[in-house]
């Protein structure tokens, strides 16, 4: 009797295999959907470098930047396009895929290639020998249906902060669906086996770190990937309000574009050009200075403001979750109190049994009984 070590490893029981598959179809089908954000959001121009010194790939490629506006309307166009796109799809190969299968058998029998039916006998068959030749339910049950709702949840609430748009597309999307997929477990599949099931399993931790990761996402897409925190930095300190009571915001923000953008030589790359100077967004001394290019102090304060906001913003969210997670309990309270009632009964039923038994003993025994706990 060898010990395998790799046997050890495989689930032990088909809860804990369908736990491990879902988690591992998730990962993929998460990581294939959001990389492409993902990567818009947190890399995209954030390493293409600067005017005279651009970051290339081998040498010989420069790498993309965002649009001159910034990352967060390509991030904003990406969403619109998953959201609205993605989910049309998907809609379409729920209900067509069983539709063209089940018109497909039907073919089939019509031309007796159905167990030699024809269509006289078909008209004729039971509605139960109808329902066998409609498409089984998949191998994996539900799983594909929560996968699917819980990549929607985190498409709603990774993103929300650059497609605030999101979650109205993702209601319209489920009152649809719900629909298609009661017309499709009705008509286009057949009855699926009933299966007992304590709670949705692995998909409550999933959820939980989705949340957890809509947070985080959220924070570093207001902070980094948005203008918000460098219009605040500029019109606190360095634009026409500093110092000053409460203006008008356009007044605050007079000169920030300005401020935001630096100044290059192009004489350092062309001699020939007609223009000696140009501007792009940075934050880096003019080629005057002391130490040209230099990253300046605003640079500092703004990465300094950002990494404030982020650290305020999680625990303002996270101390907030928290608080109306212990405001609204798993279980009500008069549930709890009914299941530990039901529990004091079930335990003296067990007790006065016990006690009947032990009574009918000693009587047979010709022992007395005094009414209470040998």
């Amino acid at each position: 009797n060898s010990f395998d070590p790799c046997v050890s490893k495989h689930p032990r029981t088909e809860s804990e295999w369908e736990n491990s598959f879902a988690l591992k179809m998730f990962l993929f089908q998460f990581v294939n959907l959001n990389s492409s954000t993902f990567y818009i959001a947190f890399f995209l121009g954030r390493f293409a470098g600067r005017p005279g010194k651009y970051s290339k790939l081998f040498n010989r490629w420069r790498l993309e930047e965002c649009h001159p506006s910034g990352c967060l309307i390509d991030l904003c166009l990406q969403m619109g396009v998953i959201m609205f796109f993605k989910q049309i799809w998907n809609n379409f190969m729920e209900l067509g895929y069983p539709l063209l299968q089940n018109w497909w058998s039907r073919r089939k029998i019509k031309k007796g290639g159905g167990g030699g039916q024809n269509v006289e006998t078909k008209t004729q068959l039971p509605q139960w020998d109808k329902d066998w030749n409609l498409q089984p339910m998949n191998a994996h049950g539900l799983v594909d249906e929560y996968l699917e709702m819980v990549l929607q949840f985190g498409f709603t609430t990774i993103f929300v902060a650059a497609f605030p748009l999101a979650p109205l597309l993702a209601l319209l999307n489920n009152i649809i669906e719900i629909r298609l997929d009661a017309y499709k477990f009705v008509t286009q599949w057949r009855r699926p086996m009933p299966a007992r099931a304590t709670d949705i399993g692995i998909w409550h931790g999933i959820l939980e770190g989705i949340g957890v990761l809509a947070v985080i996402t959220n924070a570093f897409v207001i902070a980094i990937t948005s203008d918000y925190i460098p219009r605040f930095v500029y019109a606190f300190k360095y634009g026409p309000c500093m110092d000053k009571g409460q203006h008008h915001e356009n007044e605050c923000l007079q000169g920030y574009v300005n401020s935001s953008l630096s100044v290059f030589d192009m004489w350092e790359v062309n001699n020939s050009s007609m223009s000696r100077y140009c501007r792009y967004r940075d934050y880096r001394a003019p080629p005057w200075s002391l130490v040209p290019y230099k990253f300046t102090l605003q640079f500092w304060h703004v990465l300094a403001a950002r990494l404030a906001f982020i650290i305020v913003f999680e625990h303002l969210v996270f101390g907030i979750k928290s608080f109306i997670a212990y405001l609204i309990p798993d279980m009500p309270k008069d549930l709890c109190d009914r299941m530990r009632r039901e529990k004091y009964l079930m335990q003296e039923m067990m007790y006065e049994a016990e006690l009947e038994h032990l009574q009918k003993e000693r009587k047979k025994n010709g022992r007395q009984y005094h009414h209470e706990w040998p």
